[in-house]
C-alpha cells in the first residue's frame, strides 16, 4: 500500500475516533438533556482540537480530513434522505407545506439584504442563511460543497445555529406555557415550531417540553413539518448554485456547481417512500434497516462536521467578528416574530 494512502487513512482514523468520542459524549443524559446531536458535539471536540494539538499533526494527514470534508459529507447528506418519505408531506397537509416554504425562501432573502447591511461576506452569510432557513448544521453542511467557502466559515455558520437553535428549544415552550401562542391552534403551535425551529433536535425537544406525551399532537406534528423542511435543502441547493454561476468572479462568471448529491437525496427520499409502501411500514423507522442506515448516516455526518471543526482556530471567530452571530440573531427574530403570524395568517386561510 503506498505511503500516501496510509497517510490518508491516518487522517480519516484520527477524525473517527474523534466521532466515537463525540457519540459517547453525546449519549450522556446531562448533554442529552441539552438536545445537543453528536454533530454538534463533534465540531466542539474538532475545534478544541484545532486550537490545542493540530499543529502537532503530519500535514500527510490532511488529504484524509479533507476526504472527511467533502465526499464523506456529501455521502452523509444523500442518506439523510433515509430519514423522510413523501407520505410525511401527506400527514400534515398544505398548510404546514405552505409555511415552510414561505418561511425558507424568506429567511433566505432577508439573509442576503441583512448582510449587505451589516458588511458581511457572501459565503458566511449563505451558509447562515441556510442554517437559519431549513434545518441547522445539515443545511450548512449541504451549502457547503456548493459555496466552496473556507472551513472555518462552515463552522461559524453551525455555532450560530447551534446558539440560537438551543436557546429556541427553551424560549418556545416558555411562551406555550406563558400564553403567548394562544392565538395559534394546537396544531398551528406545532406548524409554528416545525417551521422555525433551527434543528430537527431542538423541534423534538421544544414539542416533547410543550406536549410531553403528545396527546395534542403538537411534537408529532412539528418533527413532520420540520422533516418537510430539509426535503426543500435539494432544490434550494440547485437555485443556490444557479445564482452563484451568475456572479462575476476573477473578470469571468463563475462554474456552475450543480449539486448532484442533492438529486441523490431526493433519490433516496423516493426509494425509502418506496420500501415504506413495499414493507406495509406504518412509518419511516418501521421500514427494515433504517434505524442501522440512520446510525451509519450519523456517525458520516459526525465525521465531517468534526474535520471541519479540526480546521476552525479561534483565530479565525476573531478574524470573523460579531457579524455571523449578528446576521444570526437577526433571522432569530424574524422567525420568531415573522414566522407566528405567517403560521397565523396560513392556517386561518386553509
Amino acid at each position: 500500500m503506498k505511503t500516501a494512502t496510509l497517510d490518508r487513512l491516518h487522517g480519516i482514523a484520527l477524525i473517527a475516533l474523534m466521532s466515537l468520542s463525540a457519540f459517547y459524549i453525546a449519549g450522556i443524559s446531562e448533554v442529552k438533556a441539552l438536545s445537543l446531536s453528536p454533530l454538534i458535539v463533534g465540531i466542539i471536540i474538532g475545534m478544541i482540537y484545532a486550537n490545542t494539538l493540530r499543529c502537532r499533526m503530519p500535514k500527510e494527514w490532511e488529504p484524509g480530513i479533507k476526504f472527511c470534508t467533502k465526499r464523506l459529507l456529501r455521502l452523509g447528506i444523500i442518506f439523510y434522505g433515509f430519514r423522510l418519505t413523501l407520505s410525511d408531506v401527506a400527514a400534515v397537509g398544505l398548510p404546514a407545506v405552505t409555511v415552510d416554504i414561505i418561511i425558507v425562501a424568506g429567511t433566505l432573502l432577508l439573509g442576503l439584504l441583512f448582510s449587505r447591511w451589516i458588511k458581511l461576506d457572501r459565503d458566511t452569510a449563505l451558509l447562515t442563511s441556510t442554517g437559519s432557513a431549513i434545518c441547522g448544521a445539515a443545511a450548512v453542511l449541504g451549502a457547503e460543497p456548493v459555496v466552496r467557502c473556507e472551513s472555518h466559515k462552515t463552522a461559524i455558520a453551525v455555532s450560530t445555529v447551534v446558539v440560537f437553535g438551543t436557546l429556541s428549544m427553551f424560549i418556545y415552550p416558555i411562551m406555550y406555557r406563558a400564553g403567548l401562542l394562544d392565538g395559534l391552534s394546537d396544531r398551528a403551535v406545532a406548524i409554528y415550531t416545525g417551521s422555525t425551529l433551527h434543528e430537527v433536535a431542538h423541534v423534538a425537544g421544544a414539542g416533547n417540553a410543550m406536549d410531553p406525551t403528545d396527546a395534542l399532537g403538537i411534537a408529532g406534528t412539528a418533527t413532520i413539518t420540520k422533516m418537510i423542511r430539509v426535503m426543500l435543502l435539494a432544490p434550494v441547493l440547485v437555485v443556490m448554485s444557479l445564482f452563484l454561476s451568475r456572479r462575476q468572479n476573477d473578470g469571468g462568471k463563475r462554474k456552475i456547481t450543480m449539486p448532484w448529491f442533492a438529486f441523490l437525496f431526493i433519490g433516496a427520499i423516493c426509494v425509502n417512500t418506496l420500501l415504506q409502501h413495499l414493507c406495509g411500514a406504518a412509518t419511516v423507522k418501521d421500514i427494515p434497516l433504517n434505524g442501522a442506515i440512520e446510525y451509519a448516516d450519523t456517525f458520516m455526518l459526525t465525521m465531517a462536521m468534526t474535520a471541519l471543526g479540526t480546521d476552525t482556530g479561534i483565530d479565525k471567530f476573531r478574524q470573523a467578528g460579531a457579524k455571523p452571530f449578528l446576521l444570526a440573531a437577526m433571522l432569530y427574530v424574524w422567525l420568531i416574530v415573522g414566522g407566528y403570524f405567517i403560521t397565523q395568517a396560513v392556517t386561518a386561510a386553509f
